[in-house]
């Protein structure tokens, strides 16, 4: 089968993961005789630079005709003084808008070869855990284009006051609710809506349309925290979470939260769906945007020590995902714990007092080669 991969590399250490993840990519296909066609697309600050806005509109249109994006990063310092509109992370919000991509799944579990990189006691993990394991798996379904992010903005006359609206509508709720069943019912079926209902009338008609649509999942168990409360249960309880399903700022910032817990936001891989009925789904998938949840880390770029696996799960994501290769993409996720538990680290997942002889730590570079020589060798022992 052939596939096109619209691919924005974008800013900051962007690049650097995102070369080592299409060179795995492109040796899945050769197995698996998948030929990956890149179209190389520019997005975010280097889009600023070369063309004054983040998102051009032929770069949006050029992602439209492809079967899926794979992004890196974007933004940096250097553009930070830019008005709003034409920031980096404009780029971001515009390309979720346009290509229709409306529930962000952000996967957060703990690795066992990455334990005693949790910040958590293993008592703390156990006790949440529905076996007693120090361990946890939950998956955070973010609503992606609607909210805070996409509301009315603006300055008073004078500058000295601003506003940003948080708006949604029973449909967008609707849909990021169902993306969320649909993940529960194939996990341990149990879903949590987290909102802030407390004080916000957006987030009561989260509530008033999850009493609806939770009543075609019976077999799925359904409850409620506000955010402040779930900030709170991830980092006491983490076990007791199957699946999250949020607001777009309240998602962005508990997934951010739930990384630290995995041992490095460098870990943690996304997938930015729309509905498989949406004009732009391909060959019976929605359409998809994949993408590693940490920013563009300026202050490392350029400096090969960039944690690629993020990255390099995205893709695996995107297989299963938009292209419904299932094997192929647990191919690629075997060979990230296969590598781990071989003792190879990123300098962020290092232990800081591991025996000596038992982790080796590896540039971006060096650890997606060994991601690459482990599917290579795998698929030769086949």
């Amino acid at each position: 089968m052939n596939y096109s991969i619209a691919l924005v590399p974008g800013d900051g250490i962007g690049p650097e993961v995102i070369a080592p993840a299409t060179e795995i990519l492109d040796a899945v296909g050769d197995t698996y005789d998948h030929v990956f066609h890149y179209v190389e697309l520019e997005a975010g600050g280097k889009a600023i630079d070369s063309t004054g806005e983040p998102l051009p509109q032929e770069t949006l249109e050029a992602a439209k005709q492809c079967d899926a994006l794979l992004l890196g990063a974007l933004g940096g310092p250097q553009w930070e003084t830019l008005p709003g509109h034409l920031r980096p992370e404009r780029a971001l919000l515009g390309l979720r808008s346009g290509l229709g991509v409306f529930a962000n799944l952000r996967p957060a579990a703990l690795l066992p070869q990455l334990k005693d990189a949790c910040p958590l006691k293993d008592a703390v993990l156990a006790a949440s855990h529905p076996e007693g394991k120090p361990t946890f798996d939950l998956l955070i379904v973010r609503e992606l284009t609607g909210g805070l992010y996409f509301g009315t903005r603006g300055r008073s006359t004078d500058g000295k006051a601003a506003f940003d609206t948080e708006t949604y509508s029973w449909a967008e709720i609707e849909r990021v609710l169902r993306a969320g069943y649909a993940a529960a019912a194939v996990r341990r079926k149990k879903l949590c809506v987290v909102d802030k209902a407390n004080v916000l009338e957006s987030s009561r008609l989260w509530r008033e349309v999850a009493a609806v649509v939770s009543k075609d999942y019976p077999d799925i168990e359904t409850r409620y925290l506000y955010v402040d409360n779930c900030a709170m249960q991830l980092i006491r309880a983490p076990g007791q979470f199957d699946v999250i399903v949020t607001s777009n700022l309240f998602g962005d910032i508990l997934s951010d939260e739930a990384s630290v817990l995995t041992g490095s936001i460098g870990m943690l891989p996304s997938a930015s769906l729309g509905s498989p009925d949406d004009p732009l789904a391909k060959k019976g998938h929605p359409m998809g945007m994949y993408e590693p949840i940490h920013g563009s880390a300026p202050d490392i770029a350029g400096k090969d020590i960039a944690n690629p696996l993020a990255a390099i799960l995205s893709t695996a994501m995107m297989l299963r995902y938009s292209f419904g290769l299932e094997q192929e993409a647990r191919r690629i996720e075997s060979a990230v714990n296969a590598v781990l538990d071989s003792g190879l680290r990123t300098q962020d997942i290092a232990r800081r007092n591991s025996t000596p002889g038992t982790e080796k730590i590896l540039g971006t570079k060096d650890m997606g080669e060994a991601v690459l020589k482990q599917i290579i060798g795998d698929m030769n022992n086949a």
